[in-house]
């Protein structure tokens, strides 16, 4: 007669929620934009920016080109800071508990184009506009657009790293909350401090 086969082991207990306030590593975080690339791209914004320094100091743009440098360059502001405002809101509406944290990462995803774009407007416009680079403020200012562009790379990986909590936001570590938050006071510092500037330099 046969011999039973043994009872299969029984799974060992996990303390409820203990694996799930740990970030994800391993193969779960395969589909993570590489950390290379995201180092290649921050190189590349800081060469831009600064050939685009360069540049504007040898351009001589007349009135007409001006006028309508700055009007795209107030357009480009408002595209790149009033997206940046809808994210944060939905942020903090969902801190608060009156949003999920789906439709953050959904608003997030969605506006991504408009930031960028504002971003790159701001910039481009900005080498018909005359800035003085030998004043502290603008160079202030230009420190500030770097610090954004920055930012806004290692806040797409912040979002990558949140959106393994969409469906279980109350599980979020809250060393990544704190992460979180950081990069989206650098990036209210940074938006509002270089239009703070802009405006201080438009009526000198």
């Amino acid at each position: 007669m046969p011999r039973p086969l043994p009872h299969p082991p029984r799974p060992l207990a996990v303390t409820p929620g203990a694996a799930a306030h740990e970030e994800p590593r391993g193969n779960e975080l395969g589909n993570l934009t590489p950390g290379w690339l995201l180092a290649a791209a921050g190189v590349c914004a800081t060469v831009v920016l600064a050939a685009a320094c360069w540049t504007a100091g040898h351009v001589q743009a007349d009135t007409t080109l001006q006028t309508v440098a700055r009007f795209l360059h107030v357009a480009s502001l408002v595209a790149g800071l009033g997206s940046v405002l809808a994210v944060d809101w939905f942020a903090v509406l969902w801190l608060t508990g009156r949003r999920p944290l789906a439709s953050v990462l959904d608003t997030a995803t969605a506006l991504q184009t408009p930031i960028w774009a504002g971003l790159g407007g701001l910039t481009v416009t900005g080498l018909f506009l005359r800035p003085d680079l030998g004043s502290p403020l603008t160079l202030v200012k230009l420190g500030l657009v770097l610090a954004v562009t920055l930012n806004g790379l290692y806040a797409h990986r912040l979002g990558q790293l949140l959106d393994r909590f969409r469906d279980r936001a109350a599980d979020v570590p809250r060393r990544l909350l704190v992460r979180s938050g950081l990069a989206a006071a650098v990036s209210q510092t940074g938006w509002w401090g270089a239009t703070l500037i802009g405006y201080l330099n438009s009526r000198s």
